[in-house]
């Protein structure tokens, strides 16, 4: 029986970061969106940048058929978020860069998880290599990681390829639901220590570390917890959780 296994049901603050400190994790994965920080950083930059006619009306109406088509489940998890990195084809890359540290910097950062980022920082002086792995896009993810202490190497989020400085419509890589364990072994992390994650499209990952930890589970995470005897943890002032339709 793992460590997060011995106590099933809501844990307190005190009773996460006992059981991190008990296992003492030399790898560590965290999801981003619903377990650092509230809100889903993905589609609220996608929705920012459309606002701002960063693409064309065109992309911004197709994109918007798109997502209506994916809350209908007529299209994948995996297909829009690599659609909705896509629509930046043609762009600067430094341009992303420079609107998504603004997106962060305005959005994400109000709703970080304070407990979170004190833990991540605790991991982080213990020596801990930590990953951080989304399917919202890299450039806001690796924005919201700063705060956090975690390098872009140590990103993997959902990416097209950049050549000459302009984004293409290439995809690189889009890590969800199955794709989170692939995106990860083809880093060499095949069995980490501890996963953190929020919602149903974090599972597989968090079925493939030594100790689970769901945060802020989505209702459907959050049943798969129960069969599985773990226990989770919601974020004081935590937001509701993600339906799972929306959790990435």
């Amino acid at each position: 029986m793992t460590a997060t296994q011995s106590q099933a049901g809501q844990w307190t603050r005190e009773e996460l970061e006992y059981k991190v400190r008990e296992i003492a994790p030399e790898v560590a994965v965290f999801d981003c969106d619903g377990t650092l920080w509230g809100g889903d950083a993905g589609l609220g930059f996608m929705n920012w940048s459309l606002e701002q006619g960063i693409v064309s009306r065109n992309t911004a109406d197709w994109i918007d058929t798109r997502h209506r088509a994916y809350r209908a489940g007529e299209v994948s998890e995996a297909q829009i978020c690599g659609e909705m990195v896509q629509i930046y084809a043609g762009l600067h890359d430094d341009e992303l860069q420079r609107v998504a540290a603004e997106y962060v910097r305005e959005f994400v950062e109000p709703q970080v998880f304070a407990e979170m980022l004190a833990l991540v920082k605790e991991l982080r002086g213990r020596g801990t290599e930590i990953w951080a792995v989304s399917s919202t896009n890299k450039w806001v993810i690796c924005e919201g990681m700063r705060m956090f202490g975690i390098p872009e190497e140590r990103v993997l989020a959902a990416e097209v390829a950049v050549k000459d400085g302009i984004i293409t419509s290439t995809i690189v890589d889009v890590p969800t639901d199955e794709g989170k364990p692939g995106s990860l072994g083809r880093v060499g992390v095949t069995h980490p220590d501890a996963v953190f994650g929020n919602s149903i499209h974090d599972l597989a990952m968090l079925e493939m570390a030594a100790n689970a930890f769901p945060i802020n589970p989505s209702p459907a995470l959050l049943e798969a917890a129960m069969r599985n005897g773990w226990g989770y943890y919601r974020p004081q002032a935590a937001p509701p959780a993600f339906s799972d339709i929306t959790g990435v």
